[in-house]
Parts: C-alpha cells; structure tokens; sequence
C-alpha cells in the first residue's frame, strides 16, 4: 500500500466543502444538489480529496475496489492506485461485454439495476467499495450484496460526501462506513 501523506481534519473537510457548489431545487424542489465538478476541477481540491479517502483506508488489506457508475469511477481507480488494488466498475445494465452478475433495488421512486463482471471478484476477495455520495444507503446497500453474491467480502465503503439526514449508514450497519465530508441538512 503506498504511505499517504494526508492529515485529514475537519478543518480539511470544510476547506474541500467551499469547493463544492450548491444548487438549490434540483433536481427537483426543496433539494439542494451539492456539485462536485467544482472541486473537481480544481487542482488542490482533487488531490485532497483522493488522498484524504486514500488516508482513510490506510491499514486495510485490499484486492480490489469497486466504483459505482458514474461519479465513483473517478474516484475507485485512483484509491486503488494508492492501496495497490485492483478497480472494478458496477455498471448500469447493458454496458459490460461479458457474463455478467446483476442486482435489481428500491429507489425513492422506482427502481434501478445494476451489473458487474462474474468474473470481476472471486471468492475471499477483500473490496472497498467508492463512490461520490452517500445518502439513503439504497446504491451502496445494492452494491454490497452484489460483490457479496460473487464471494468479495465488504472490508469498507468510503465517500466522498454523506448526506447525514438521510440516514445512508443505517442501511449499511455492520460495515465500516467512511465520508470526507458531512452535511447535517
């Protein structure tokens, strides 16, 4: 595992937050997005950011981390890079070529499904699995059970954001739950 150099505090945590931009009522009223592009592009505020996730893993044994499509897969290669992991990415349907695994969940309104290779996680291998946001825990929770199904085993789940209303870590209970940033409301 490569030695990060990132002592991440709360005071980090906030310097990351005035990076990311708000934008209220969308997608819909009352809700306000938090928009990462703006840390993204953002020399310094990228680099924190992945090497704070990577600091929190520090000390994990790691085969491989699984990005969850579409913002996880910025952040999944580079810890993996930094914990000498593979990456593996879980897909919405009908983007893998090969045999593929695959987990129909709840969403707040309706559904969605996600796949992954069969072959992308064997027996005892030990994952992290990345992604921008945590929330209702409903993707994260859906993601568990899929690298579960092929044998992996969920050492951890790290974030770059956790919307702490929401409640995500109760659907995750019994994993070990990392986030950078934390929004009260």
């Amino acid at each position: 595992m490569t030695d990060v150099k990132a002592n991440f505090s709360t005071e980090s945590a906030e310097d990351l937050k005035r990076l990311i931009r708000e934008i209220p009522d969308f997608p819909k009223p009352g809700i306000i997005f938090y928009d990462i592009t703006t840390l993204l592009k953002h020399p310094e505020g990228l680099r924190r950011t992945v090497d704070g996730l990577a600091a929190q893993l520090q000390g994990i044994k790691v085969d491989t981390v699984v990005g969850i499509e579409a913002r996880g897969f910025i952040f999944a290669p580079a810890l993996a890079y930094h914990l000498g992991a593979g990456f593996v990415p879980v897909r919405k349907p009908r983007k893998l070529p090969a045999e593929r695994a695959s987990i129909t969940y709840e969403l707040e309104y309706g559904q969605d499904t996600l796949e992954i290779h069969r072959d992308a996680i064997g027996d005892g291998h030990r994952v992290i699995i990345a992604d921008d946001l945590l929330a209702t825990g409903g993707t994260a929770k859906a993601v568990v059970d899929l690298v579960e199904s092929l044998g992996g085993k969920v050492v951890g789940l790290v974030f770059v954001i956790e919307l702490e209303f929401l409640n995500g870590r109760r659907r995750l209970e019994g994993y070990d739950v990392r986030s950078l940033i934390k929004y009260q409301s």
